[in-house]
């Protein structure tokens, strides 16, 4: 039986302990039936149940590989949709709270790259001249339309091949929805800034003249990742005035600013390795999520190595957040119970068209 919903009703008044212990019981009462996926940016009291931990998209192959009917993935909406893209048949894919979605992933929906495309085609020939690019955060059917339009998916790991490899297709780009990640590339691809445009979907012809469409390299979806969006290059030049030799770390999400100011750019398992690899006694000021940094921080301590958030502000993945124990506990008990709850099921035609763009990601990255 499947169900969708978010009630947790007796959850709520559980304490730490008992959560703990339930999950715990329920899990291994489930034994190899599921596998349990915690990404970098879960809170700690999920984080610590997880099977397999890291970036989306290995989470994601690495269940497929499993023998597991059920796929836990305690990320957010596009990430469970890519676990059940890539999982065999008979797999299930689910997210314990249906709430825990992307807002930059939201910023980019198939009605309006649809509208986007149609404009780019009273200037340009889209089909003959732009590449769609859609960055592995984004929406299933999104990624089923760079399939269809002889596109591609890429991870903030693999971008500058995923570029070099629709350059070939053809001349332009429409880079979407995480313009940061795609002007970053871009200009250490040796794409001049003023070849890079933003598209802004609010605005008819993206708010760009004819001329500039035809003179851009990359066009750039105008939306963004709240929390990397709020490091700032002033929260480097602050820091490292009290700490000079601070090595800055920078996922590329991050604004481009942020990024010339850091020493080190790259994605979570990236930073992840990086500082962890780092000699005693060194300082780092890490821009990206706020659990994964906490975390390294805890790991690293020991090591006498410290581990600086890069905002003053608190900065985590709010919808992430959301992935709680209550909502785990009550996906997993009620697996037991022979009830599957929160599934995601990515309708057929957007996942054969979505894996078509995935494949071709793959065969680039190989």
């Amino acid at each position: 039986m499947t169900t969708t919903g978010t009630a947790i009703q007796g959850y709520a008044q559980l304490d730490d302990r008992e959560l703990d212990e339930r999950i715990r019981a329920a899990r291994e009462a489930l034994g190899e039936r599921v596998v349990i996926l915690g990404h970098h940016y879960q809170r700690d009291e999920v984080f610590r149940h997880a099977d397999y931990t890291g970036d989306s998209l290995k989470l994601s192959r690495q269940a497929a590989q499993t023998s597991a009917e059920y796929i836990v993935f305690c990320g957010v909406h596009f990430m469970a949709e890519v676990a059940d893209i890539l999982s065999s048949r008979g797999q299930i894919s689910i997210l314990p709270d249906l709430g825990a979605g992307c807002s930059m992933a939201d910023m980019a929906d198939l009605e309006k790259v649809e509208d986007a495309w149609q404009e780019l085609a009273t200037v340009l020939e889209p089909d003959e001249q732009v590449t769609p690019v859609t960055y592995i955060n984004s929406a299933a059917d999104l990624k089923a339309f760079c399939g269809r339009h002889g596109g591609i998916v890429c991870t903030s790991t693999n971008a500058p091949r995923v570029l070099e490899w629709a350059f070939g297709q053809r001349d332009k780009v429409l880079f979407f929805p995480d313009q940061h990640l795609g002007r970053n590339t871009g200009y250490n691809m040796g794409i001049p800034l003023d070849k890079m445009v933003v598209w802004d979907f609010g605005k008819p012809l993206g708010g760009l003249t004819k001329e500039q469409i035809r003179e851009a390299k990359l066009i750039l979806w105008n939306g963004f990742c709240s929390v990397h969006q709020m490091f700032r290059p002033e929260h480097i030049d602050q820091y490292k005035g009290r700490y000079p030799d601070t090595r800055v770390i920078s996922h590329p999400e991050c604004r481009f600013e942020v990024c010339q100011k850091s020493d080190y750019v790259g994605s979570t398992e990236y930073i992840l390795n990086t500082v962890s690899a780092a000699e005693p006694g060194s300082r780092w000021l890490v821009g990206t999520e706020l659990n994964m940094v906490n975390r390294l921080r805890e790991q690293l301590q020991p090591r006498d190595i410290v581990v600086q958030f890069m905002s003053p502000m608190v900065c985590m993945c709010s919808t992430m957040f959301r992935i709680d124990p209550q909502h785990l506990l009550q996906t997993l008990e009620s697996l037991v119970a022979g009830e599957v709850v929160n599934r995601i099921e990515v309708p057929a035609d957007d996942a054969a068209e979505a894996r078509v763009a995935l494949q071709r990601m793959f065969e680039v990255s190989a």
